[in-house]
Formats: structure tokens, C-alpha cells, sequence
């Protein structure tokens, strides 16, 4: 059951650290063959964090977060977005701060609402500020407020772009490494209690390589021009899986959709800036 009395609570602050090779490691997890993201000793490229890096460092030192007595393995990432104050270096420490906003009734399951507040350990200055929803199969059906459902924000009409990457049968292994251990990404015997044939790879894996391609076809490669990116994820994503990212350019804005070689749209509702 939910523990509903985690709404409003400030979680925090916990520090965090993080060092050029951590910065790497994530690069190479999300599939980065860019010299600015995945080396750090190039001649006349300096190395850059990628933004969604930021995400990846939330699950370094924060405890696990908690939702009371729910089963883990039927927790998905739902939503997620990520705004930039200033660019991600690639070494530093943070202090975060986390609080469930709130939690929404779906009928077949729970909508759980959380911000996450990081800020630069020695000036105090804003770093990032991180809004992301976890869906909890099966614990629904409590009588809460169920929430608007907004429209997709990606208009219609053949794209300005489409941009592919095939995620490699280790991709998730490679993204773990990062931080995020979750089961679900590993273990056959944990995925299939959760309903699914085989591991699933992150959602935050698939968002970070979108978010890496728009980089790179929008911003000339610059990841320090991003100052925000959110999107929903509405499917899982399996290691070896062919990512398609259709892109509508309107300035200032990107509008995305990523979806699997079949057709299977995996992120929605995407927008970038």
C-alpha cells in the first residue's frame, strides 16, 4: 500500500560528487561516440557533460526513494523532465533535495509525482531541477484525484528530422554502471515477475540517448545550449532495439516523439530547448 504521507516531505539535502570518468561512463551508456562527450583528452575538443548526465547523478548518493509497502518490480518511469540552470560541468559536487509533489489515482495504478532540487555544493548557486513520475502497477483504485491528461504536444506532418540509433544487447548493463541498479534492467527472473519476456532497458537510458541525438542534429553538438528537455515514456524499450527520434523544429523549441524500429512510440510528448 502507498504511504500517502510522503507527499511534501523534503527529502535531503544529500550531497553528491562526481568525477570526469563518471562523466564518461555515462556518455558511453547512452551509446556517445561524440569526442566532446566520451573522451577527455582529444586535441581541441574539450570534454562536455551531456545534460541528462544530471539525472544519472540523483541515483550516486540519494537513498532509494521509498512509496511504503509497494512491490519494486512493478515501479515504471512514467515522465521526466530536466532543467539546466547553467551547464553541467564535468566534475563537481552538488547538494539535492527531493519531495513527492504529488500522488495521482489511474485506477490501475498509482501516478507518484517527485521534484528534485540541486544546487552547487560551495556557491549555493541553482545547478538543475529535475521533475519526474513513476507509475505504480496494481495500486490504484484509492479514490484520489486522477489528474488531466494533457495532449501531445508533437503536431502532425512529416518531421524535420529523423534520427536513429540501435541500442546495443548490453545496453542496459552498460547504463546500470551509472548508478541505477534496478533489477528490472538485469535479471531475467526479476523482469519476468514483472510481466516482461526479458530485461527491459531503462527509460532514462532511452531518454538520454534521444536527448544526445537532438543535441547533435539541433545544437551543433554544443550540449552546454540546452536548457531544458522533458517527454513521457509510454512504452519499455529492450536492449537491441532500433530508437527512431522524429523531430519538428519550432524556434525556439524542438517537439520530439522516440519510438521503436516497429512503430512503437516510446517517448512522447517530447519538447526541447
Amino acid at each position: 500500500m502507498i504511504d500517502h504521507g510522503i507527499v511534501g516531505v523534503v527529502e535531503g539535502p544529500w550531497r553528491t560528487s562526481w568525477t570526469t570518468d563518471d562523466a564518461l561512463r555515462y556518455a558511453v551508456a547512452v551509446g556517445a561516440g561524440e569526442l566532446a562527450f566520451a573522451t577527455e583528452n582529444s586535441e581541441e575538443v574539450p570534454q562536455q557533460a551531456l545534460p541528462t548526465f544530471a539525472l544519472a547523478l540523483t541515483h550516486f548518493t540519494e537513498p532509494e526513494q521509498s512509496f511504503g509497502d509497494v512491490d519494486k518490480a512493478m515501479i515504471l518511469h512514467a515522465e521526466q523532465s530536466l532543467t539546466v540552470h547553467r551547464p553541467l560541468p564535468v566534475a563537481g559536487v552538488i547538494e539535492v533535495r527531493r519531495t513527492v509533489t504529488d500522488i495521482l489515482d489511474k485506477g490501475s495504478g498509482a501516478l507518484v509525482r517527485s521534484t528534485v532540487e540541486a544546487h552547487d555544493a560551495e556557491s549555493g548557486e541553482p545547478a538543475f531541477t529535475a521533475d519526474s513520475s513513476v507509475f505504480l502497477r496494481g495500486e490504484g483504485g484509492f479514490g484520489g484525484d486522477r489528474g488531466r491528461s494533457a495532449p501531445s504536444v508533437v503536431p502532425d506532418g512529416e518531421p524535420d528530422a529523423v534520427l536513429r540509433f540501435t541500442t546495443s544487447p548490453n545496453q542496459a548493463l552498460l547504463y546500470r554502471l551509472c548508478g541505477d541498479r534496478n533489477r528490472l534492467h538485469s535479471d531475467p527472473v526479476y523482469a519476468a515477475r514483472a510481466g516482461f519476456p526479458r530485461p527491459i532497458l531503462h527509460g532514462l537510458c532511452t531518454y538520454g540517448i534521444t536527448c544526445r541525438l537532438l543535441i547533435d542534429e539541433f545544437l551543433d553538438g554544443d550540449a552546454h545550449r540546452l536548457s531544458a528537455i522533458r517527454g513521457r515514456m509510454t512504452a519499455p524499450v529492450f536492449p537491441g532495439d532500433e530508437l527512431v527520434v522524429s523531430a519538428w523544429r519550432r524556434e525556439p523549441d524542438v517537439l520530439f516523439r522516440t519510438s521503436t524500429a516497429d512503430g512503437t512510440v516510446v517517448i512522447d510528448h517530447g519538447w526541447l530547448v
